[in-house]
C-alpha cells in the first residue's frame, strides 16, 4: 500500500498523544537529545554501564507514559550506507513488528547530515512498512499507512524514496510468487497489465516467432515446458526530452533472466538445490522494479527492458547434454550442462538488446552458484567489458547500500570454453573452475561491444534481511540499478 508521509520542522521532545510508535534517530556521542523516552533510556543506560556500553547494541526500546513504544538508535554519519541502513532496520523492527498504522520519526542531528539521515530513515521505513503477500487463511494485518518525520525542512519531498520503495516492493512481490502463481504465461499477463497501468510500451516475442527468428539458445531451454508459454518480453519507458520534434538523450537496456522455475532439466537438481527455484526469475524482477522506479521519477532516459521468461523443466522434449544449438546471432553452442540454462536464454536476449544500439546494457541474473560460494548472500558480483563501468557499479553499490564486488574477466579464460564441435561451449563440468567468470565470458560474446555490466545476484535472498530490507527476499539490485541509471556520472 502507499504510505502518506508528512514533515514537521521541529524534532519531538515528547511523544504526541496520538502517537503509538516512535523512532528517535540521533548522532551525538556526548549526550542524549531531548526526545520521547529520554528518562527511560537514561535508566537503561545506567543498568548496562553507561552510553558507550549501551550503543554497542542498537536499538534501545522503551515504553513511555501513555503507552507509546519508542526505539532509540544512534547513527554514525560517517558509517557506510549499508551500515546506516542496517542499524535503522534493526531499530525499526520492534516497532513495525506490532503492525502500527502510523509511525513517528524524530531526527536529532546537525544540519549538514540531516538530509541524508532523513532519506535513510524514510527509505528503511518504506521498505519494511508492509508484509510480503502470504497465502494463509485468516485476516490480513494491514501495514503502515502514515509516516510523520519530525525535524526536517518545510516542503521536503520524498518522491525519490517512494519511487525506490515501489520498485523494490514490486521486485520482491514478483520474486516471492509461488511457481504455480507465476508461470511464464501468468507473468506475461501481469507485465501486460503493468505496462497498461504505467504507460509503458509492451511487446513480446513468443516461441513461434523466436523459432522463426533462429533464437536457438533461448528455444533450447523453452522446449522443456509442456506449454509453449515462454517468451522474450520487451518493455519501454521513454522519458527523454524532445527537441525539434526528436528525442535526445541516453538509452539504457536492462536485461533480466526470468526462469519461473528451474528443475535443472536432465541434469536434475537435488531437493535442497531445487527448493526456492521459483526465485530464479529474480533478475527479470529487478529489471521490472527498476523500470517502475525510473518511470515514477520521470527520469530523462529511455529504458529498454528485455525479459527472458521461460521454465527449465525435465521432459522428453527438453534439451540434453552434447546438443549443439545455434543462437540468434549465428553462434553455435555446445551444451555441456542443462542446469546452465540462464546463460542460454540471456545470450539471445542480449543479442536483441544490443541490436537496438543502446548506450549501455545491464543484465541481472541469479546465474551461478560459484558467485554465491565466492561472496555468500551479503554481496552480489559484477563483471563488465569496461573497467570504468565496473568501477561505477561498485561506487553505486557503496552509495545505495547494495554492495557489489567487481570480478575480472580476462580473455585467457576463454580457453576453458573452447569446443571441438561448436563455436563455444556453454560451460564446463569441472566444479572447481570460476563459473561466474566463464559465464560472463560467454555472455559478452552477445553484446556486440556495447558497454555492458553483468550483475550476478548472489544476494537475492538473505536470512533475516539485508541492509534496508527486513524480508528474506531482498529486492537487491533495484537501488543499484536506479543509481547507475540516474547518476550524473552515467549521464556524462
Amino acid at each position: 500500500m502507499s504510505q502518506r508521509i508528512t514533515g514537521r520542522r521541529v524534532p519531538l521532545s515528547v511523544a504526541p498523544a496520538r502517537s503509538t510508535h516512535v523512532l528517535v534517530v540521533f548522532t551525538s556521542t556526548e549526550s542524549l537529545p531531548e526526545a520521547p523516552g529520554r528518562a527511560a533510556v537514561q535508566v537503561s543506560l545506567r543498568r548496562v554501564g553507561g552510553p558507550s556500553a549501551a550503543w554497542k547494541k542498537a536499538p534501545l526500546v522503551v515504553q513511555v507514559p501513555g503507552g507509546q513504544l519508542v526505539s532509540w538508535v544512534r547513527i554514525d554519519p560517517s558509517a557506510s550506507a549499508f551500515e546506516r541502513h542496517t542499524e535503522l532496520r534493526k531499530a525499526l523492527a520492534p516497532l513495525l513488528a506490532e503492525r502500527p498504522r502510523s509511525l513517528d520519526i524524530s531526527l536529532h542531528c546537525a544540519d549538514e547530515v540531516r538530509g541524508a539521515l532523513m532519506s535513510d530513515a524514510v527509505q528503511v521505513a518504506l521498505h519494511n512498512a508492509d508484509p510480503l503477500p502470504a497465502w494463509k487463511r485468516g485476516p490480513v494485518t494491514p501495514g503502515l499507512s502514515a509516516i510523520t518525520v519530525h525535524g526536517v525542512p518545510a516542503g521536503t519531498s520524498w518522491r525519490a524514496e517512494q519511487a525506490l520503495a515501489a520498485g523494490n516492493r514490486l521486485c520482491r512481490e514478483l520474486t516471492a510468487a509461488p511457481a504455480n502463481m507465476l508461470t511464464p504465461a501468468l507473468y506475461r499477463g501481469r507485465l501486460r497489465d503493468l505496462a497498461r497501468a504505467e504507460g509503458w510500451q509492451f511487446g513480446e516475442l513468443d516461441t513461434v516467432r523466436l523459432t522463426r527468428m533462429g533464437a536457438g539458445a533461448f528455444m533450447a531451454v523453452a522446449r522443456g515446458s509442456h506449454q509453449a508459454d515462454a517468451a522474450i518480453v520487451h518493455l519501454v519507458y521513454d522519458g527523454r526530452p524532445t527537441r525539434n520534434g526528436r528525442r535526445s538523450g541516453r538509452t539504457v537496456a536492462l536485461v533480466g533472466k526470468g526462469i519461473c522455475f528451474d528443475t535443472g532439466g536432465h541434469n536434475l537438481k537435488k531437493d535442497t538445490s531445487m527448493h526456492t527455484m521459483h526465485t530464479d526469475m529474480n533478475g527479470s524482477a529487478v529489471a521490472v522494479g527498476t523500470l517502475l522506479a525510473v518511470s515514477r521519477l520521470g527520469l530523462p532516459v529511455r529504458l529498454d527492458v528485455w525479459l527472458a521468461i521461460a521454465q527449465n523443466h525435465l521432459s522428453p522434449e527438453a534439451y540434453t547434454q552434447n546438443e549443439v544449438v545455434t543462437a540468434l546471432d549465428g553462434t553455435t553452442i555446445e551444451i555441456v550442462h542443462t542446469d546452465a540454462e540462464g546463460r542460454l536464454v540471456l545470450a539471445d536476449t542480449l543479442t536483441l538488446a544490443s541490436r537496438a544500439k543502446p548506450d549501455e546494457i545491464i543484465d541481472f541474473a541469479t546465474l551461478t552458484g560459484s558467485m554465491w560460494i565466492a561472496l555468500g548472500s551479503r554481496f552480489s558480483g559484477v563483471l563488465s567489458n569496461r573497467d570504468e563501468f565496473a568501477a561505477r557499479a561498485v561506487a553505486a553499490g557503496a552509495a545505495t547500500g547494495e554492495r557489489v564486488v567487481a570480478f575480472p574477466m580476462p580473455a585467457d579464460y576463454d580457453e576453458a570454453l573452447e569446443s571441438t564441435v561448436a563455436d563455444v561451449k556453454q560451460c564446463v563440468l569441472e566444479s572447481g573452475d570460476a563459473d561466474h567468470i566463464l559465464a560472463a565470458r560467454l555472455l559478452q560474446r552477445f553484446v556486440n561491444d556495447v558497454p555492458w555490466l553483468h550483475v550476478d545476484l548472489s544476494a537475492v535472498t538473505h536470512r533475516g534481511g539485508l541492509g534496508a530490507v527486513g524480508t528474506e527476499i531482498t529486492g537487491f539490485g533495484v537501488a543499484l540499478a536506479l543509481e547507475l541509471v540516474s547518476s550524473p556520472s552515467a549521464r556524462r
